[in-house]
């Protein structure tokens, strides 16, 4: 017979020998009798002084063993396809949407505004060791999108949007480990995912799809509220029958022109903060309850969420064994966000640390720029401002200004600073001077109670650096419930995070899958 079952053991207990013999001891049946299992899901539960894991396995009983029967993904050959889409964007969203295209025997042309991975590992390097950007070629701009080298974090709560399972069996085909598809918060790695996306491209173009990278969107050729032509910065036009938009959360000069061409957009509400930085063995004494963490769990991660005056604050993309990194997309404005290897193995914990942001918020900030309440582009214009604070606080060369955590929250500029992760370096300064009010009150509220929560988190170990401005989409594209398409635009598909429709690598995929789904009845 084959059961599922829950199993708790010790760390140090979660080998597959032990773990058959506690399927044996619940079950109460011989060890022999045990012939394999498959994991199906892998957790941590810190909450006592005792760690455990928590394991569902399915077990085989007196019967063979038999391998999980993977998926079967039936890729075509498209390259003379009756029917085209263009896919607006190579990060998650249209890469997936892409290889949907092919299972579908559509073919996909991806137009890319950045460069491929490889050629985009080297402008990386330029902005942290010079302070250089290449605003077509950064962190958040390039093959793979934002998530491809900040940090490869899969872990997604959208388990009614698609079938998350098919996302990681797809990332596994394609170079990830299998571990992903079991494990409770399932992570790749930065040093991983590029290749991984180079197989993902190699494949597309292997069926017949087109992959055009440094192809920057400029303006779209409209008639009878059909797009007719996607046109790009070296005036060349892509014409098909269907216009995906997965652009992500970042393309600020996208939603620009959408409004320009009086396309329905939408202010979206956003979070803002700072990103915060500590020792990883402080987290791992502090949520592991013990000094050294051992050979057998993994670097410590947090999730912390607080109400402060009425209004959200919470932990974002916590990165542990990370590093904080410059995710700027312009001169003159500072963006950081975080990373972690595959392994992560670096010394310290980082994670977003953001306040929600309403209309009110952000008008009531702006309000000296003559900016109107309902302007579509409110929340970003107000992105903007705070990350041009934050580049002038630090003093240029995407130097990020910091503090000591105690000293942030007591208004006082730190007389130095940690050693910290942050490449580009970090200027001392008063985050108060450089953060709306309401940001910085809730911060403090929110970095006071958590070091409640967790004892030893409130310390001047720590360093806050700002700022986190880039959690989510500040505009969100209107689409038709059931079609997926514009409201306007017959042919154009909003999608993925920058349309507002996604939150993360995984999400983002679903949607891009969900949308070409959508197209194939239409076209």
């Amino acid at each position: 017979m084959t059961t599922k079952i829950n199993l708790r053991l010790s760390p140090a207990a979660a080998d597959e020998a032990l773990i058959k013999k506690s399927i044996a001891d619940s079950l109460s049946v011989k060890l022999s009798a045990v012939t394999g299992y498959h994991l199906l899901k892998k957790s941590i539960d810190a909450r006592s002084k005792q760690v455990y894991f928590n394991l569902t396995v399915e077990a085989f009983i007196n019967e063979p063993f038999r391998s999980p029967t993977p998926i079967d993904f039936n890729f075509v050959d498209v390259t003379h396809a009756a029917k085209k889409i263009i896919i607006i964007g190579a990060g998650p969203a249209g890469i997936f949407a892409a290889i949907k295209c092919i299972e579908a025997g559509i073919k996909p042309i991806i137009l890319e505004r950045g460069k491929d991975v490889k050629s985009r590992r080297r402008d990386l390097a330029t902005l942290n060791k010079e302070g250089i950007i290449n605003p077509e070629s950064n962190y958040c701009f390039g093959e793979g999108g934002a998530g491809t080298y900040s940090d490869g974090k899969l872990y997604t709560r959208s388990n009614k949007r698609g079938d998350i399972n098919r996302i990681l069996s797809l990332f596994v085909k394609f170079g990830a480990p299998e571990n992903i598809t079991w494990d409770a918060h399932p992570h790749i790695g930065t040093n991983k995912l590029p290749q991984i996306i180079t197989a993902m491209r190699n494949l597309i173009l292997e069926c017949g799809g087109e992959v055009h990278f440094e192809k920057k969107l400029t303006d779209f050729g409209i008639k009878n509220n059909q797009i007719i032509y996607a046109e790009t910065a070296d005036n060349s036009k892509f014409s098909a029958d269907a216009y995906i938009l997965a652009t992500g959360h970042s393309a600020r000069d996208i939603f620009s022109l959408l409004n320009e061409k009086n396309i329905l957009i939408e202010a979206k509400p956003f979070a803002l903060g700072v990103r915060v930085e500590h020792p990883q063995t402080l987290i791992d004494s502090i949520q592991y309850h013990c000094d050294n963490r051992g050979e057998f769990l993994p670097p410590a991660s947090y999730s912390l969420v607080e109400q402060v005056n009425e209004k959200g604050v919470f932990s974002f993309c916590m990165c542990p064994g990370g590093i904080i990194a410059p995710a700027s997309t312009n001169n003159n404005e500072l963006v950081v966000n975080g990373w972690s290897p595959s392994k992560r193995n670096n010394p310290f914990a980082n994670s977003g640390m953001v306040v929600e942001v309403t209309q009110e918020d952000a008008y009531k900030t702006l309000k000296e720029k003559n900016i109107h309440p309902n302007d579509p582009l409110l929340f970003m214009y107000f992105q903007q401002l705070v990350e041009q604070n934050a580049y002038a606080a630090g003093g240029g060369n995407f130097v990020a200004p910091a503090q000591r955590l105690v000293d942030f929250c007591n208004n006082k500029t730190s007389v130095n600073l940690p050693q910290n992760s942050y490449l580009p370096g970090l200027q001392s300064a008063s985050l108060k001077e450089v953060l709306p009010d309401f940001v910085y009150q809730t911060l403090n509220g929110g970095f006071r109670a958590f070091g409640k929560k967790m004892k030893g988190y409130f310390s001047n170990d720590a360093i806050v650096v700002a700022t986190e401005s880039r959690t989510s989409s500040p505009v969100r594209i209107p689409r038709d419930n059931d079609t997926l398409a514009h409201p306007q635009i017959k042919n154009l598909y909003p999608c993925g995070e920058g349309a507002g429709y996604a939150g993360g690598i995984v999400s983002a995929a679903m949607d891009g899958e969900r949308v070409v789904e959508q197209i194939k009845i239409t076209i």
